[in-house]
């Protein structure tokens, strides 16, 4: 018997970050993101309206001398885009002015949906746009 799968929501973003109380202190303080928990200097998970922010350090998460069978991590810098509407944008910048968080950017794409860009302290890009980028129908 095949079952018909529907299209999967996204449960959980992974970023990587060297310094977890610069993390921390970004997505908790400055975006206001709710903690989940925090294991030492290897991880910070968020919890982000039905899905999880994981931060890992990935100096700490490719050890082979802890949980081996979940070793992972990348280099470079990594991505995220929360959902937000147009009035949510404003808001978003006003916080980010508070909070002295630097915005990259600010980009209309060619469908009109609207986004903002700053970094967080690891350098991730980390994104704010409209759900008509993706989704015509706004939901």
């Amino acid at each position: 018997m095949t079952m018909t799968l529907e299209t999967p929501a996204v449960l959980e973003a992974v970023l990587y970050a060297t310094d977890l109380d610069a993390a921390e202190h970004f997505y908790g303080e400055g975006l206001g993101l709710s903690k989940i928990t925090r294991h030492a200097n290897r991880h910070v998970f968020f919890r982000c309206d039905g899905a999880v922010l994981l931060i890992f350090n990935p100096e700490e998460t490719r050890r082979l001398d802890q949980n081996p069978e979940f070793i992972h991590g990348t280099d470079g810098q990594g991505h995220v885009c929360f959902a937000a509407t147009e009035d949510q944008l404003v808001a978003w910048k006003e916080r980010f002015e508070a909070f002295g968080i630097d915005l990259e950017a600010e980009f209309v794409w060619p469908n009109g949906a609207r986004s903002l860009y700053v970094r967080d302290p690891a350098g991730n890009s980390v994104e704010f746009a409209e759900p008509g980028l993706w989704f015509s129908d706004d939901r």
